[in-house]
């Protein structure tokens, strides 16, 4: 099932060690100052999501198989390799 969020805010809220696999975040969707702390986003898509910050992603508890800008997928996968690992069930 695909999720797709267009146009949604969610400054500031706490999404703490959430699952969202396969979630569809893409488009005007607003992270900025999210609490993502251990959230799984394994298949993801968080293309073009907006105010998602390096540091926000760095403490999720997986990235694997999420689809990401090109450009923050390159900079995650060389300085956070692990996030990028299947975890094991």
């Amino acid at each position: 099932m695909e999720l797709n969020f267009k146009k949604l805010t969610f400054k500031e809220l706490t999404f703490k060690e959430l699952t969202f696999r396969e979630l569809t975040l893409n488009g005007l969707v607003d992270l900025q100052g999210a609490n993502l702390q251990g959230a799984n986003f394994e298949g993801a898509n968080l293309r073009e999501t907006h105010y998602l910050t390096f540091d926000q992603l760095s403490k999720v508890k997986t990235l694997h198989n999420t689809k990401l800008d090109e450009e923050v997928l390159i900079t995650l996968k060389k300085k956070y390799p692990t996030l990028f690992e299947k975890l094991d069930e």
